[in-house]
């Protein structure tokens, strides 16, 4: 990766003394041309999309489309299998409130699910009865495929939907998404596929998931905030009542009739977020001309340095395998001892860099564990270099002992 050239296309990494940004399992950076693409729709051609004629209005239909198609080429998709959305949150809630369920229906998600892979399914389970189920991770925080198996087993014909994040956001740890589809499609179960922290990170193609749906957030892959996706398997898609209808979903509505439109509007009710979609298509454009597997390598590369770096400092732990390239960009760490919000705040008094803290959306495995004071997260993306992850494992080192 050329840091040095990436990091000029962002403004807050232009400043003289840039701070060392590593929250970006959280939120990323975004560059210029995602900033320009915000702007330009709002000050050049404001309109509304799929219902003015006028230039305007058909500037942002024809703009959709085109990013529609740009985000399915970025996943190996069909275009009209991509449904926008506000975020992987909203995308995940589509499909658990738009499915029908039975009670009894069994649901398989992992222990180290994000809340939003989660609270939906607790919703559903308090409100209709469904069977939620967890799968308990090996000691490491790795997938344990046999007990996923036997999970499966047990639910026989009960079980409806398997709902696993393809990569950690708490640790940074893959699970395998495609032996999982072939289990849980040996049972007729769907599987929603929680890739929030995957697509930007390392290539992926929905073929060869082999899941029913996939969901991700533009924030987190240089995009605006706001802005996520839903992509689905035309047929399961075909089954999802929206949870969101209004305009634009129909043909006509009326006291005696309901039709709706065929294709991914039929899921994307009300005014469209154009800004964020005219920002979605340019964070892509970036994403295109980057070797998606070279930026992998070099989280993991980043990601070495840290793991060195607090090896052998007292109370300190990494969650997860000790390994570096079983954890991407991702370092969540356990410092016994010290409160994490005020290490976090020291990182950034003292050093300019900028870490989460705490439990990173996933308390219930913090509360599995007895682990009540969370962790401190480091996250790398392309812009980062080994000069700032050094520079991170200096201060951390220099603020635990004075802390601690």
């Amino acid at each position: 990766m050329d840091t040095s050239t990436i990091r000029e296309d962002f403004p807050t990494l232009r400043e003289e003394n840039p701070l060392t940004y590593l929250d970006n399992a959280c939120v990323t950076l975004r560059p210029d041309s995602v900033i320009e693409a915000v702007s330009r729709y709002y000050s050049e051609g404001p309109g509304c999309g799929g219902r003015s004629p006028h230039r305007w209005g058909s500037a942002v239909t024809q703009m959709v489309v085109r990013t529609r198609r740009a985000v399915a080429d970025f996943i190996g998709a069909q275009r009209d299998d991509v449904i926008f959305t506000h975020n992987a949150t909203a995308a995940i809630n589509q499909v658990a409130h738009g499915l029908t369920w039975q009670k009894g229906d069994v649901i398989l998600t992992t222990d180290r699910e994000h809340n939003s892979n989660l609270v939906p399914w607790l919703q559903l389970e308090r409100r209709l009865g469904v069977d939620h189920r967890c799968v308990a991770s090996h000691q490491d925080n790795t997938f344990d495929l046999e007990a996923f198996e036997a999970a499966c087993a047990a639910a026989g014909d009960s079980l409806r939907l398997v709902a696993v994040p393809a990569v950690g956001n708490l640790d940074g740890i893959s699970v395998p998404v495609p032996e999982i589809c072939k289990i849980a499609h040996d049972y007729n179960a769907e599987v929603l596929v929680d890739a929030a922290q995957s697509v930007p990170h390392c290539p992926t193609n929905v073929a060869d998931f082999g899941c029913d749906y996939l969901a991700f957030s533009l924030h987190k892959m240089l995009g605006p905030s706001g802005m996520g996706v839903l992509w689905g398997r035309e047929e399961a898609l075909a089954n999802l009542e929206t949870i969101s209808g209004g305009g634009q979903t129909v043909t006509m509505a009326s006291e005696t009739t309901l039709d709706f439109v065929p294709g991914p509007e039929r899921l994307e009710g009300g005014l469209g977020n154009y800004a964020g979609i005219a920002g979605t298509a340019a964070a892509i454009e970036y994403l295109s001309n980057i070797d998606m597997a070279a930026l992998h390598d070099h989280e993991v590369a980043l990601n070495r340095v840290i793991t060195a770096g607090v090896d052998g400092i007292s109370g300190v732990e990494i969650i997860g395998p000790s390994n570096a390239a079983q954890r991407g960009g991702i370092t969540a760490l356990t410092v016994e001892g010290c409160d994490v919000h005020d290490l976090a705040i020291v990182l950034d008094e003292a050093g300019g860099i900028l870490v989460r803290s705490g439990f990173h959306c996933v308390n219930g495995w913090f509360q599995a564990r007895d682990l009540m004071a969370g962790s401190l997260r480091t996250s790398t993306y392309l812009y980062n270099t080994e000069e700032e992850c050094r520079h991170f494992t200096d201060v951390f080192t220099d603020a635990v002992n004075a802390l601690s």
